[in-house]
């Protein structure tokens, strides 16, 4: 078992990481607080508790992996969080993006097709403080139709195209940023659903994620 332990250390190097981020063009002062509140070591194998705030992606298990700081705080302040914004999440990987979201004071509906990933939300060590946090095993691509529809829409994997059931279960006004293309690397878009059902799409820069596939894995 793990020690869970946020040392006055942890918290000055999370401290330094979000003055990179300001510098590197993060503006959001929400996102960067609730970041800054989350000890991102927590969600890292204890062999990277040394080098858990540089500004990069760590492996996880089944092949993923926990984003970049930088991305988080990206794809974060696109997607222009408010407090009980009912957000769905596709990607729970590592957990730590659905924190940051539940940190802000939004409701997250989180998929995960990865059992082995999936299993070890069981033993989330933040479940009692997230109680706003929902974890679903599911095709990420058929999204949650039952609890539909959402506020806002993430997708945390590069998308070869932007599916159209979460587009079905953005609310009109909502929001959804999504890495797009196949490839080395994506393109950030932010995707508003008009009133009459039709969207609106801004692009952003590009990125690279480990790719959005369908079905459910284990």
């Amino acid at each position: 078992m793990r020690n869970y332990q946020d040392s006055y250390r942890h918290k000055g190097l999370r401290k330094k990481l979000m003055d990179i981020l300001r510098e590197k063009g993060i503006t959001d002062e929400t996102v960067l607080a609730a970041m800054n509140n989350i000890p991102r070591h927590f969600f890292l194998d204890s062999a990277f508790d040394e080098i858990a705030y540089e500004d990069r992606a760590f492996p996880i298990s089944e092949g993923q992996t926990i984003s970049q700081p930088y991305t988080v705080a990206y794809q974060t302040q696109l997607l222009q969080v408010k407090p009980l914004d009912k957000i769905l999440e596709i990607g729970t990987g590592s957990i730590y993006q659905a924190t940051v979201l539940a940190e802000m004071g939004a409701k997250v509906f989180t998929i995960e097709r990865q059992k082995a990933l999936f299993e070890k939300t069981r033993t989330y060590i933040f479940k009692s403080t997230y109680p706003n946090l929902k974890f679903f095993f599911g095709d990420g691509y058929e999204g949650l139709p039952t609890f539909a529809s959402f506020d806002k829409v993430i997708i945390t994997a590069a998308a070869p195209f932007i599916p159209p059931k979460l587009i079905d279960q953005l609310k009109a006004g909502g929001k959804m940023v999504i890495p797009v293309d196949e490839g080395e690397h994506q393109r950030m878009l932010r995707i508003t659903k008009n009133a009459d059902g039709s969207t609106s799409e801004e692009a952003f820069d590009n990125f690279s994620f480990v790719p959005m596939l369908k079905g459910k894995q284990g």
